[in-house]
């Protein structure tokens, strides 16, 4: 059963645009990239999501992350 999403498709590529726009602004090569995102990643688990459930939500979001790259 396909998730579903309180945020429409326009939210998530519109966000998905600007962010992918700023990268491209910088010239930031793929390393560098996913330094930057992952470094984001781990800012929003510290600032917006309380300590006792950010080691689960950080398991989580890593275990969506691979499903979503694999054949």
């Amino acid at each position: 059963m396909a998730i579903q999403s309180k945020y429409s498709n326009a939210q998530v590529e519109a966000v998905i645009a600007e962010i992918l726009a700023v990268l491209d602004k910088h010239q930031a090569p793929t390393d560098l990239s996913l330094m930057v995102l992952g470094n984001c990643v781990t800012d929003l688990l510290h600032r917006k999501v309380p300590e006792a459930a950010r080691e689960q939500v950080a398991e989580q979001f890593a275990k969506v992350l691979t499903q979503s790259v694999k054949s």
